[in-house]
């Protein structure tokens, strides 16, 4: 019975540590996935864009079904960490967000690499990165 009990703890822990793969090293913000987490309120909560938090995560679908509570997430790397964001509310397009937050349409874009040219994908509640500079993903 001892041998079964160590059997299904090594079993858990080898499924726990498959289920999360460890943080880039260097990553400069992590977060715990908690029940009722999405994505937008990650990003929300956390100041990281959609497209960071993904770009980040690669285990992360584009419908942010792959999250699992407990799971570690990189929030952004050293020197390519977005904290300036913005919660998209009804209404909004991406010529009006980058006027309200004072930058280019470009910077926008070029910094939400999820959002198509046409800006016809941006969704309410989605967390996009305005800030001022084109942040340089690897």
């Amino acid at each position: 019975m001892f041998a079964t009990l160590q059997l299904v703890a090594l079993t858990l822990v080898v499924a726990v540590s498959a289920a999360s793969p460890a943080l880039p090293t260097d990553c400069a913000r992590d977060y715990t996935v908690v029940s009722g987490d999405t994505c937008n309120t990650i990003g929300a909560a956390e100041k990281v864009s959609l497209f960071q938090l993904f770009h980040v995560n690669p285990e992360i679908d584009a419908n942010c079904s792959g999250l699992s509570i407990g799971e570690d997430l990189c929030l952004g790397r050293t020197g390519q960490d977005c904290t300036d964001v913005y919660v998209v509310q009804s209404g909004d397009f991406c010529a009006k967000i980058a006027q309200t937050a004072g930058i280019p349409l470009d910077t926008l874009l070029a910094n939400n690499g999820n959002i198509n040219s046409a800006c016809s994908n941006l969704g309410v509640g989605e967390v996009v990165c305005i800030a001022k500079e084109v942040i340089k993903y690897t």
